[in-house]
């Protein structure tokens, strides 16, 4: 899934446009913007589209200092 994503590791913010090279753990999820399909949407693309919610519940999952933790 291609889009902007930027979390942060110790004092940095690392940028990634593939969601897939992000790394398993990191600090904080600071930007989750994934590319939409272009409209007209087709139900594959709405498949797709509601799997975004649940990218990024995964990748908060992978927060090593969320809070509450």
């Amino acid at each position: 899934m291609n889009g902007q994503f930027i979390i942060k590791v110790g004092t940095s913010l690392l940028e990634f446009s593939n969601y897939d090279d992000i790394p398993n753990t990191f600090d904080n999820v600071i930007v989750f913007k994934p590319e939409f399909p272009d409209s007209p949407h087709s139900e594959e693309d709405h498949k797709f589209i509601e799997t975004f919610d649940g990218k990024l519940k995964e990748l908060m999952k992978r927060e090593t200092n969320a809070s509450g933790n």
